[in-house]
């Protein structure tokens, strides 16, 4: 049985982890036969907002502990992630991948990536396994795989030029449809960058896991 190893990065769109793109993706690996195991990096939030008013809270959370109410508990600090012990990676969007796994949401092109889950995506990398980015979370592809790696993010041209200011190759792709990465094996798709509801952020999440369980 084949194991995805996933990336979180909180929980709510706005300052972790976009929870609809992350319960899709762990039932859609389900669905294909294989499991799953989180994991997340076990520091602050960058801050926290109220998910009614959109409004900064006076608050700190930690991203492993909120993850892990996505997880229901089956997650683990990002330190212990081996890609040896996997086949494949995924990480779902949510602001939370531009806020706490990187600075992208800040910084744009001349963003960095958190050390603990650039060596955990570089490994997977250098293994030669499949890794898939949805929503924002393929903002990371530049800083991971190196000049030429090519990813969506849907549409978002703003986006689009800082992906290949990084020295990505960006390529526009539907809410349904998920672009690939041969040469490097990674998976992308553009989730809540476009859908409009559930249904359609599903569309691509599961053709993307399907492909990323044959891939791993």
């Amino acid at each position: 049985m084949k194991r995805i190893a996933v990336i979180l990065s909180g929980s709510g769109v706005f300052d972790g982890a976009e929870i609809h793109e992350a319960v899709l993706a762990l039932h859609a690996i389900e669905q294909e036969g294989a499991t799953w195991h989180c994991f997340a990096p076990n520091i602050a939030q960058h801050h926290v907002i109220n998910h009614i008013t959109s409004a900064e809270m006076d608050e700190t959370r930690n991203v492993l502990v909120e993850a892990a109410r996505i997880a229901r508990g089956n997650i683990d600090d990002i330190v212990n992630l081996n890609a040896t012990d996997y086949d494949a990676l995924l990480l779902p969007g949510g602001f939370g991948a531009a806020k706490n796994l990187s600075d992208f949401a800040f910084t744009g092109a001349g963003c960095e990536v958190n050390p603990e889950v650039k060596r955990a995506c570089q490994a997977f990398a250098k293994e030669e396994k499949p890794a898939a980015y949805l929503c924002i979370a393929p903002t990371l592809i530049p800083t991971i795989y190196g000049p030429g790696a090519k990813g969506t993010i849907g549409t978002d041209q703003d986006t689009a030029n800082a992906f290949n200011k990084m020295g990505g190759e960006h390529i526009n792709c539907p809410v349904n449809d998920f672009v690939l990465d041969q040469k490097r094996r990674i998976l992308t798709t553009p989730a809540y960058m476009l859908a409009g509801s559930i249904s359609e952020a599903a569309s691509g999440i599961n053709k993307l896991v399907k492909e990323l369980v044959k891939l791993a």
